[in-house]
């Protein structure tokens, strides 16, 4: 099972970001970041939220409830989400 430190590892390397990268990003220092992926601290609320807006995934998935990460279609018309979906399904077809 991968741990909230690793998915944020994961997350942050995803967006090809340095932890003083997205710390300035998030308004949080490098050492809490740093915390956060070693798992020396745990996030609080605030944060964990502001995580989860930033790397655009529920907060349920970077706590391990939820397996599966999902794409925010807000503010997206009905053709437009039909597009995302067509696209993840051609992408999983060519892997």
């Amino acid at each position: 099972m991968v741990n909230l430190g690793e998915k944020l590892r994961k997350l942050r390397l995803d967006k090809g970001l340095t932890q003083v990268e997205m710390s300035k990003r998030l308004g949080i220092s490098p050492i809490m970041i740093s915390s956060y992926e070693l798992e020396k601290r745990s996030p609080g609320f605030d944060i964990l939220i502001k995580l989860s807006a930033f790397f655009g995934v529920t907060t349920d998935y970077l706590l391990g409830i939820e397996k599966q990460r999902t794409v925010n279609v807000h503010g997206l018309n009905d053709n437009e989400i039909e597009i995302i979906n067509s696209m993840a399904e051609a992408l999983r077809k060519k892997s």
